[in-house]
């Protein structure tokens, strides 16, 4: 069976619920292998909720409904304060980027009190800002920016992350809305550690089963390289 589009592989799938510090509960999914332990884990940051990004956006549902069976990680989904998916909606309301701060902090308690392994932050185009704005001040192994338009994160919240030793990976698509490769190559200049990602072909949102499929070998490259070439196909029973 090849693996495509919606296919779901076997894995653990628990609804989870996220207590943030300002009092809200945010709705969310984990998802680990179903029969071995992690080798780490993906705590995942959705695009922009008031342009329709929620936990189920797909390249973040594909990664939880493939990754547990086919490079042994855990994923994280929630949606943050006031966005709804078919989980649910997320207490709260949107505050742009700086309230948020709350809800990655209640995302990274929850991986510490279940004892997650090697936590990175992945985030989708919103999700990037987050991510640079505040995984400097979590325990992650590193961060996995997918698609960043570098709208909220300053200058000076990039250049941060010169000082800090941990991996800043950038992938950058070749005809982004946002952000293109050689702009990303200057803007992402500031830390000279980032390992920008030029994605030929790519688009902002990556559609496609060819998009979805680099997106996911990128971040297993990074987080459990021994997992790869990931699997195209899943053996079926008789």
């Amino acid at each position: 069976m090849e693996i495509r589009g919606p296919l779901e592989l076997p894995a653990r799938r628990e609804d989870v619920e996220l207590v943030t510090l300002d009092g809200l509960t945010l709705v969310g999914e984990l998802a680990t292998p179903e029969d071995a332990a992690p080798a780490a884990t993906l705590v995942t940051l959705h695009p922009l909720p008031t342009a329709g990004g929620f936990m189920d956006s797909h390249i973040l549902r594909k990664a939880a409904a493939r990754l547990p069976a086919l490079a042994d990680l855990a994923v994280l989904r929630f949606n943050t304060r006031g966005t709804t998916s078919p989980r649910g909606t997320s207490e709260g309301t949107f505050d742009g980027g700086d309230a948020e701060q709350f809800d990655v902090a209640a995302a990274m308690a929850f991986v510490a009190d279940r004892r997650l392994p090697k936590p990175w932050l992945v985030g989708w185009s919103f999700g990037t800002e987050l991510a640079l704005k505040y995984g400097r001040e979590h325990d992650v192994e590193g961060v996995i920016l997918l698609s960043p338009p570098l709208h909220r994160a300053t200058d000076a919240e990039v250049a941060a992350w010169a000082q800090d030793g941990r991996p800043v990976i950038v992938l950058v698509p070749e005809f982004d809305d946002y952000l293109r490769p050689d702009a990303a190559r200057e803007r992402f200049a500031a830390i000279p550690h980032a390992q920008v990602i030029a994605v030929e072909g790519g688009k902002h949102l990556w559609v496609g089963e060819s998009q979805t499929r680099r997106v996911l070998t990128e971040i297993v490259a990074a987080v459990n390289p021994s997992a790869l070439p990931l699997p195209t196909e899943w053996p079926t029973s008789d």
